[in-house]
């Protein structure tokens, strides 16, 4: 269920213009030190609160308008739970992770203020926001993002409203499935020890485009590939039925069923075309 007509979307021309107060909880991170560098860049005052900062957190964290968690997916949950003994009612938590239904729900739970999840639909390497995608999930007092919404879409960024459960049920075949068929085309390259730059000498620019795709990924900390596949039993679930799929074609190509492939394509066919 899209919730398009519960939030202020359109930017209002002077919310994101005042300075705010911001502690950014992994904000050393290159998610939240992309977040801390925009934020900056148009005069928020940000600091930042990382594993060895807790004793400073009722400093950091209390007096700030607005707390955004930048954690690795497995930490979220206890970072919330932990930072919420610290944080003023009247501030408004945020976090940025790439699941959505628990860590708002942890949110809910352990903070009476304003609540949000937001998923940057990008990496961490990109130099702005401009025609980037951000997913918000509202959770409670939006009204009090609105200034944060702004800053986003007055940098260019295209903001979709949605509901945790329907990201969550979304990014199991946007974001799970595809860290899995991408892992295993890596590896599979990897193994057969291709000379990439003359392959990419003669390829098509699909094949181009796919190997940028996978030197962005290969470019990443493995942890994070790992943690967004394994993220939910549903993810799993999904990659296992995946990989079922690999197997049941494969099986066709070994036996060389050229009349259950082309079954196979034509089902696909009906599919896509609507």
């Amino acid at each position: 269920m899209v919730l398009q007509s519960s939030l202020n979307l359109k930017s209002s021309s002077k919310n994101h213009l005042k300075s705010r107060q911001i502690t950014i909880i992994g904000g050393h991170g290159r998610m939240g030190k992309l977040f801390r560098e925009q934020l900056l860049a148009v005069g928020h005052k940000v600091n930042v609160l990382e594993q060895e900062d807790w004793e400073y957190a009722d400093q950091l964290l209390h007096h700030a308008e607005l707390v955004l968690v930048s954690v690795p997916i497995e930490y979220t949950v206890d970072v919330i739970q932990r930072a919420a003994k610290y944080i003023s009612s009247n501030t408004a938590l945020c976090d940025i992770t790439s699941i959505k239904t628990q860590p708002t729900e942890a949110m809910l739970a352990h903070h009476s203020g304003p609540v949000m999840g937001l998923h940057p639909m990008f990496g961490p390497s990109i130099k702005s926001f401009w025609e980037q995608k951000v997913v918000v999930c509202p959770g409670r007092n939006h009204e009090s993002f609105q200034w944060l919404l702004d800053f986003l879409q007055s940098q260019g960024a295209e903001l979709i409203t949605c509901t945790p459960e329907e990201h969550d049920r979304m990014m199991v075949y946007i974001q799970a499935t595809q860290h899995f068929y991408r892992l295993n085309l890596g590896a599979f390259l990897a193994q057969a020890n291709i000379d990439l730059e003359r392959i990419l000498s003669i390829s098509s620019p699909s094949f181009r485009q796919e190997i940028e795709i996978l030197k962005r990924l290969f470019c990443q900390n493995p942890n994070l590939c790992v943690d967004i596949m394994l993220a939910t039993e549903e993810r799993c679930q999904a990659i296992n039925a995946l990989a079922d799929t690999y197997s049941r074609l494969a099986k066709l190509v070994q036996e060389k069923d050229r009349e259950g492939l082309i079954q196979e394509f034509e089902n696909t066919q009906g599919f896509f075309k609507g």
